[in-house]
């Protein structure tokens, strides 16, 4: 074992005074071009390879999946679209259908108060005849009454004044005749 200790240490020395020696980069020396163009192609080869079969048709298919389900995306969105341009399209023919029903029911209701309250003003309209018939007839009744007494005290305001005045004249038959035909006339 000595003698490997010796002869590795030797090795060692050799490669310490042959490293002395050269100065420079490694990769610079050009003994060993060949061997690291030949490794530089191989590894090219391999790395082209590797990207043109493995991970370019894995991105192609990324792309290619992603691009499908964005066209996907985008017929829902415009399938999206128009359902909701039908659905306004509905709403607002219903929104118009409910304001010419409403509008129609107004004037109907408006035509049903208008008759009812013909009616009531009708109904009014002959009670208001019955008590004014009601009331003239009340005042044809106090009118002939308030003549009768007028007459009445006519006849007798008449006849005293006569007496008072002619007493031996006095005729109360006269009175009266005289009496109603001032008041006829």
């Amino acid at each position: 074992m000595a003698s490997e200790t010796t002869n590795d240490a030797g090795q060692v020395a050799d490669a310490a005074a042959h490293a002395g020696e050269s100065v420079g980069m490694p990769q610079l020396d050009f003994s060993t071009f060949p061997n690291q163009i030949f490794w530089l192609v191989l590894s090219l080869i391999v790395v082209y390879f590797i990207v043109a079969k493995v991970i370019l048709p894995r991105i192609g298919g990324v792309i290619e999946e992603r691009h499908s389900v964005i066209s996907d995306y985008i017929g829902q969105a415009a399938d999206f679209k128009k359902q909701a341009e039908k659905a306004e399209a509905d709403y607002e023919a219903a929104l118009k259908e409910a304001r010419s029903s409403a509008q129609a029911i107004a004037a109907e209701t408006k035509a049903e108060i208008q008759k009812e309250l013909d009616k009531a003003v009708a109904k009014a309209d002959a009670e208001i005849g019955a008590k004014t018939a009601e009331s003239e007839a009340a005042i044809a009744v106090i009118r002939e009454s308030a003549v009768e007494n007028v007459r009445e005290v006519a006849t007798v305001t008449a006849g005293e004044i006569v007496s008072a005045l002619m007493p031996s004249v006095s005729d109360d038959a006269a009175v009266a005749k005289a009496i109603t035909a001032r008041m006829k006339g």
